[in-house]
């Protein structure tokens, strides 16, 4: 190890790096490999693209681009006040909803502070932890799903925040809304509950979230929103949080001034709007979800049953065949460091997609 890593303290030396669904471009390279017979499944990213009216509005914002972003995000926190029916002083943005967990992390957090999480949940949640010094409690799963009771009982007077992913990536699994709010209802009211709802726009009508409303009741709640899945914004990089305005205004004070560009705000002003969009990339999922687990079920592959634009199949010897999917230009991802080495997440793409992994997949079951 060089010397130059001892100038960063114990809990930054000890963090290990976030990685990402490998890029069609890398594997190309690595594989000798032509990018346009490459399949990517990897980052649970929107087959379906933007929503056409989004293109148009980045194109239309580009003549602007030597201009800094608007800092306040004013036509973009209009939109979301209107769309979400909530105060314009409750809302912050993050460059992706990454960002949002980060700077509730750097707002709230110090060293010696504990956060509660679930095991099997979203790898964000100790790297945000970790790198302002606090103290991740990792809770066991149930059935690959949230143990709100564990999450209770592992509270102590150094919790400062609980992160719950409903979905939660990369299971799949969904918490009721009636458990859900009994939790909150019993959370003390001065611990933080960070709610992860990246995937909320592929929730069924029944299944969606009432959680906004809910922020009336609980000013510990934050709600924590993307534009990377479903709107199919995931290169821009915006996303935001719903919360008391006093907890937003804490946020906005670490948050960078500029740290949602010009293009992205355009592009989700937009995309608000397109409910059309939206519900096409719903049924889009539903139908690729139903293609993507008949075809699972019919290689003889267990899976977890996922409220989300992904799912989790148990295959032997994981990591093998997922280098073999690579090797034939299928892109999915290992969850070995999601303490789950026997599965492999495969994101739902279009008809065409999936039918490339199953038939490649049972090619190499076969072999």
């Amino acid at each position: 190890m060089s010397l130059l890593s001892n100038l960063a303290p114990d809990h930054i030396r000890s963090i290990a790096p976030y990685q990402g669904g490998k890029p069609i471009a890398e594997l190309a390279r690595e594989m000798g490999l032509n990018e346009a017979d490459i399949v990517k499944l990897a980052s649970n990213e929107n087959p379906l693209g933007m929503s056409p009216k989004a293109q148009m509005a980045i194109e239309d914002a580009i003549s602007e681009i030597a201009r800094y972003p608007d800092g306040n995000t004013f036509a973009l926190r209009d939109a979301v006040s209107h769309k979400f029916g909530v105060s314009t002083q409750q809302i912050v943005f993050g460059n992706g909803s990454n960002d949002i967990l980060e700077l509730a992390a750097r707002a709230f957090l110090t060293a010696g502070d504990e956060t509660i999480y679930s095991q099997h949940a979203f790898a964000v949640y100790p790297l945000v932890t970790q790198a302002v010094g606090a103290k991740g409690v990792v809770v066991p799963a149930i059935d690959f799903g949230h143990d709100l009771a564990g999450f209770l009982a592992a509270i102590t007077p150094k919790t400062k925040l609980i992160f719950v992913a409903n979905p939660n990536n990369p299971t799949g699994t969904l918490i009721d809304k009636s458990t859900l709010k009994d939790f909150l209802q019993q959370v003390p009211k001065h611990v933080l509950v960070v709610l992860d709802e990246a995937y909320d726009e592929y929730l069924s009508a029944l299944d969606k979230s009432e959680a906004i409303t809910w922020l009336a009741e609980f000013d510990n709640l934050i709600i924590s929103r993307t534009f990377s899945k479903a709107y199919g914004l995931a290169g821009l990089r915006i996303g935001f949080g719903l919360m008391h305005p006093a907890l937003a205004d804490l946020m906005n004070r670490v948050r960078q001034p500029f740290n949602v560009n010009s293009i992205a705000q355009a592009a989700a002003v937009v995309s608000l709007q397109d409910d059309d969009f939206v519900a096409r990339s719903y049924a889009a999922n539903q139908a690729g979800m139903a293609q993507m687990t008949q075809g699972l079920t019919a290689l003889g592959l267990s899976y977890i049953p996922s409220y989300a634009n992904f799912v989790s199949f148990k295959v032997a010897n994981a990591a093998q065949v997922n280098q073999q999917l690579l090797q034939h230009g299928v892109i999915v991802r290992p969850v070995a460091n999601y303490h789950m080495p026997d599965y492999l997440r495969v994101s739902i793409g279009l008809f065409s997609e999936n039918a490339r992994l199953l038939d490649v997949l049972g090619q190499i079951l076969q072999a």
